[in-house]
């Protein structure tokens, strides 16, 4: 067993009663996938900044990946694919980039949580995730937004 399942045994054996199943949910790391981006929005989860996240909804439709639902339980990995925490989503809605709220943007917990910052940084990113697939990029493209909160940290 490595350490994400033996994180999430533990975690699911100590809150069976509230119905927590044993199945191993997803697990994932925030970011571009590098190392640094990884550590750093990990860290900014576990001190209570980061509490949304976003996604491409064009892209799960490609990678054919199931949107996250209200309720459900995903593992936060860091930069070394090592988990750090368990989330829970509270809130899931599809919004055009362009429509996102500042409110949402400073949830996202990144930069100095102006929607300036959140903004010019999502371009880039997406920008860069559609190029991955040959799509091409528009300021209204639709995105998961996603709330969480932490239910659980290894310490």
């Amino acid at each position: 067993m490595n350490n994400i399942e033996s994180y999430w045994a533990t975690f699911s054996k100590k809150n069976l009663s509230k119905g927590i199943h044993k199945k191993l949910p997803d697990h994932w790391m925030f970011g571009d996938g590098s190392q640094k981006m990884g550590d750093e929005l990990a860290e900014l989860v576990l001190k209570g900044i980061k509490k949304a996240t976003s996604s491409a909804k064009k892209i799960h439709e490609i990678e054919k990946e199931k949107y996250p639902q209200v309720g459900q339980y995903d593992i936060v990995l860091n930069g070394r694919n090592e988990p750090v925490c368990i989330i829970q989503y509270t809130e899931i809605s599809i919004i055009p980039m362009n429509k996102v709220t500042a409110e949402f943007a400073a949830l996202e917990g990144e930069g100095d949580l102006t929607y300036k910052y959140w903004y010019d940084e999502h371009v880039k990113f997406f920008k860069n995730e559609f190029m991955k697939y040959s799509l091409k990029f528009s300021q209204d493209i639709e995105l998961v937004c996603q709330k969480f909160e932490v239910v659980d940290c290894i310490k």
